[in-house]
């Protein structure tokens, strides 16, 4: 891609965002997520391969329809109420449409199903810029209007999400749609505190941004796109294949990781409100999810030469990649919980 039009994809990404950051009328958000949307389709599509191109039109149909809804709820407030205002979203029926509109956007269950699919039929980077940048406008509308939402419907939205994202990612063998499932479940980990401690939901969307940063940064590092691939990522490259098994159980949430973290403090916030029932679904719903970063740790470091494997290996060419970004987000993502009582003192 011309080095130009990539600048001014990238810089409308931002503009987006922040424009959406920014907004207090509903309209101004609108029209930053619109501009989001519309940035990423080109980099979606550069591959100019047909499952890119597909990819790139489910996406564009899903959040066309999500843009409309809350194009529609907004209106309907409007017009019920007599307010723009993002904050004062009061009439239930166009809070539970914007919810519901702002969950499609960001891949919440049961509005997932586009997520894996899209994911799927892109590159390595853009699919990183799927899953990390591209939910920050929209999740930056839901902790506004959070408050004006149903606790049932939030509550159910988040349970969901980390039920299927750690049921759907059990039988896959593509790391992609593994990401994009553990990606779900982790939606549904912020989700589920955000009428809590919204305070827990930014420290859970910040390490997840660095553990997925990580884990993306590392697969294309090692040219991998599905798990039979990672079977000779320890012969060419032994500490990105220790590295990266670490950070996928960071991902999983097992300590001493920064993984662990935000799941430690959300189930800690969630017993203290009173509802150690769900807190106990949502530990027993990580499992699930441990289950299938297990595996993707053991095909990289315990399936070595000579055993036997169907992928064909890649020739081992020296890397032209940087590293900078890897090597930053991997060690955030493995070495932030001893300060983990500074980052909540910062939060609370």
């Amino acid at each position: 891609m011309n080095p130009y039009v990539l600048l001014m994809l990238v810089s409308s990404l931002g503009l987006g965002t922040t424009l959406t950051f920014a907004s207090s009328h509903w309209l101004l958000a609108w029209m930053g997520l619109e501009i989001n949307t519309l940035a990423i389709i080109p980099l979606m599509s550069q591959q100019h391969h047909p499952r890119a191109v597909e990819a790139t039109t489910k996406y564009f149909l899903t959040q066309a329809t999500a843009a409309a809804m809350i194009l529609f709820a907004a209106t309907t407030n409007a017009w019920l109420m007599g307010e723009w205002t993002i904050n004062d979203l009061s009439h239930p029926i166009a809070s539970t449409m914007t919810i519901t509109a702002l969950a499609l956007k960001i891949g919440l269950a049961p509005m997932h199903f586009w997520m894996p699919e899209v994911l799927q039929g892109l590159d390595l980077l853009t699919g990183l810029v799927l899953s990390t940048w591209q939910k920050l406008a929209p999740f930056a509308l839901i902790m506004q209007v959070a408050h004006t939402v149903d606790p049932v419907m939030l509550a159910t939205l988040g349970l969901l999400s980390t039920l299927m994202g750690g049921w759907g990612g059990l039988n896959q063998t593509q790391v992609r749609k593994i990401l994009a499932y553990s990606s779900i479940a982790h939606m549904g980990w912020m989700i589920i505190i955000l009428q809590y401690a919204p305070q827990l939901t930014l420290v859970a969307l910040a390490t997840y941004i660095a553990m997925t940063t990580a884990a993306f940064l590392s697969m294309k590092a090692a040219s991998a796109t599905k798990i039979s691939a990672l079977t000779s990522m320890w012969s060419k490259a032994p500490i990105l294949a220790s590295t990266t098994a670490i950070a996928l159980l960071s991902l999983g949430g097992l300590p001493p990781l920064t993984g662990f973290m935000p799941k430690w403090l959300i189930l800690q916030e969630m017993s203290n409100q009173g509802i150690p029932t769900t807190a106990t679904i949502m530990a027993l719903a990580a499992l699930l999810s441990l289950y299938f970063y297990l595996r993707l740790c053991y095909a990289m470091t315990l399936t070595i030469s000579p055993s036997t494997t169907n992928a064909t290996a890649p020739w081992r060419m020296p890397s032209t990649q940087t590293t900078v970004l890897l090597a930053f987000s991997t060690a955030t993502t493995i070495g932030i919980l001893p300060i983990a009582p500074t980052i909540l003192a910062l939060v609370s």
